[in-house]
């Protein structure tokens, strides 16, 4: 569901498009292929990396499809990857979901309050 979602507000191709990472020896791998992973385990709820990727296996061609993808990057590729992460990197992505915070509100109506007095109507002009 989340990654159906980043995928319709455009998240995933704006860091497809937008952040860059000089990548050493990662293979066929692209930086989304390490941001879809990072994603499936903080949202996993599973303790580990490791554990994650062991769950993960049997799944892993449709888990990858989802992010549009092919292939799961193997673990040692991600430790990699991880290592070689770097600040720019790092503040690009967090940006591109900050960017994609703050471009729609979260509820679809501005909700105001108004103070209400003994008698059960709003006291005048004080809003909260």
């Amino acid at each position: 569901m989340i990654a159906r979602y980043l995928g319709y507000q455009g998240v995933l191709s704006a860091i497809t498009e937008r952040v860059r990472f000089a990548r050493r020896r990662f293979g066929h791998y692209d930086l989304i292929d390490f941001v879809a992973v990072l994603l499936g385990y903080a949202i996993s709820g599973e303790r580990t990396l490791e554990t994650f990727y062991e769950g993960l296996q049997p799944f892993a061609a449709p888990f990858m499809a989802l992010f549009g993808r092919e292939h799961l990057p193997h673990r040692s590729t991600l430790s990699r990857f991880l290592a070689a992460l770097n600040q720019p990197v790092v503040e690009a992505l967090r940006l591109a979901f900050l960017e994609d915070l703050v471009a729609r509100p979260l509820e679809k109506e501005e909700k105001t309050g108004w103070v209400m007095g003994s008698t059960g109507k709003p006291l005048g002009g004080v809003r909260r």
